[in-house]
């Protein structure tokens, strides 16, 4: 991880989310800290990567979730050269889908 992103600030806001307990609580704190914007952006990204993963082309993605080649393109770049922060979150999602029985 960059030394930049390291930070005591960010220190702060990471342990604040890891406090959290449940989605609503995710939905109070983040419409608080985050814009509209700023929060479908990070969906989006979220939703781009997951369909990657899924071996989507990009037309199909572009279409489904409106992101432009640019971000999906640094999207991909982040799963093939990333910190593997996305594949660790998909890893840990559906586990938590398969014990919830909610896996589609």
């Amino acid at each position: 991880m960059s030394k930049k992103i390291r930070t005591e600030a960010v220190d702060y806001l990471f342990q604040a989310i890891l406090s959290l307990e449940n989605k609503e609580e995710c939905y109070t704190f983040f419409e608080d800290i985050c814009t509209i914007n700023e929060l479908l952006s990070l969906s989006q990204r979220f939703e781009v990567a997951r369909m990657l993963r899924e071996q989507k082309t990009y037309l199909e993605i572009a279409e489904k979730t409106g992101a432009s080649t640019a971000t999906i393109s640094r999207v991909n770049r982040s799963l093939n050269y990333g910190n593997d922060g996305y594949d660790m979150v998909f890893k840990r999602v559906g586990l938590a889908e398969e014990e919830n029985g909610t896996e589609e």
